[in-house]
């Protein structure tokens, strides 16, 4: 009898040890997150990028009990932060931003990874590209700057934020539309460009509004046109390339990704706290004091999103012959 009540204690042991090491992931899912979340910009800090990424992180706080860092890992024109992402472990507990340039890198052979490398959490921002230059430079509208490129090729030095990168592509497809040839110079995010032009290294940018916006309204910078359909908020007074007799309607978009393989119940917790977080008035305040543009679509239409631009930049980059 001994022996019949000691195996039957074992065998309740056992069933209780199998219910709860089921139990354990399950737990484990629903009080996500339980530790720091990184949030990895892979741009130097001071773009618009970085910006954007610590804005959220800071609004996020009364989403959820544990805290958001921003790690900067820029290079290789967005590639070395994405990669760490992609490759990292897919527990929700480091996303990455994602702009467009994750769509425009692989079809330059500039990257291995693919936009389904990620699962989109959500899209946050929507900006268009704009020539900005000194405002002590020779060129007052946009016509007089395209003369200068077409009459000493190259010698125009217009900065972007990495071969491959959108505002590359957006001096590239202006150059195709209008027959000037800038001299294209890569650097390692919007901010050092624009510094290297505070500096009178390079002649312009082809970057967001958001990212010159504070060197505009201090006079050292002025903006010759936006690639955008309308006159973007805050630069009422700069024209748009297509009142310009430019058809050229070219931007970014920012939102969040996580690694492919992250958990259904982490993602949709990763998708409610973004949308609540993007919904933060201070999340709004601060996009409009820098100037970036407010767009917000959920997991699934960020997907479509990012399907439609990448076969739209596939055919672009084709089209144009772009080489890194």
């Amino acid at each position: 009898m001994k022996t019949t009540l000691l195996r039957g204690v074992a065998a309740i042991s056992a069933v209780a040890a199998f219910s709860l090491g089921l139990a354990a992931p399950a737990a484990a899912e629903t009080d996500f997150p339980n530790r720091t979340i990184e949030l990895v910009v892979p741009y130097q800090p001071g773009g618009g990028t970085d910006g954007l990424a610590r804005t959220f992180a800071d609004a996020s706080r009364k989403h959820m009990s544990q805290s958001m860092v921003v790690v900067n890992r820029p290079g290789a024109g967005g590639a070395i932060g994405w990669t760490e992402v992609i490759n990292a472990k897919p527990d929700g507990y480091k996303l990455a931003v994602l702009t467009v340039e994750l769509l425009t890198l692989p079809h330059l052979g500039l990257a291995k990874f693919n936009y389904d490398d990620f699962q989109p959490i959500a899209q946050l921002n929507a900006d268009p590209a704009a020539i900005t230059v000194k405002a002590d430079a020779p060129w007052n509208t946009i016509e007089e700057f395209l003369a200068a490129a077409k009459k000493s090729p190259e010698s125009v030095r217009v900065g972007n934020s990495g071969n491959g990168s959108i505002w590359h592509l957006a001096a590239a497809a202006l150059e195709d539309k209008t027959g000037a040839k800038f001299g294209h110079i890569p650097f390692q995010g919007a901010a050092p460009a624009v510094l290297a032009l505070l500096g009178g290294h390079i002649e312009a940018v082809a970057v967001s509004p958001a990212e010159v916006s504070t060197y505009v309204q201090s006079g050292k910078l002025k903006m010759l046109m936006v690639m955008a359909d309308q006159r973007v908020k805050g630069f009422e007074k700069v024209p748009t390339a297509k009142e310009r007799g430019i058809d050229v309607s070219i931007g970014t978009w920012r939102g969040l990704g996580a690694p492919k393989n992250t958990p259904p119940e982490v993602m949709a917790k990763l998708r409610e706290i973004t949308a609540k977080t993007a919904a933060e008035p201070m999340m709004r305040e601060a996009m409009d004091k820098l100037n970036l543009g407010y767009v917000y679509t959920d997991g699934a239409a960020f997907k479509a999103t990012l399907a439609k631009d990448n076969a739209y930049y596939k055919d672009l980059i084709t089209k144009l012959n772009i080489k890194p």
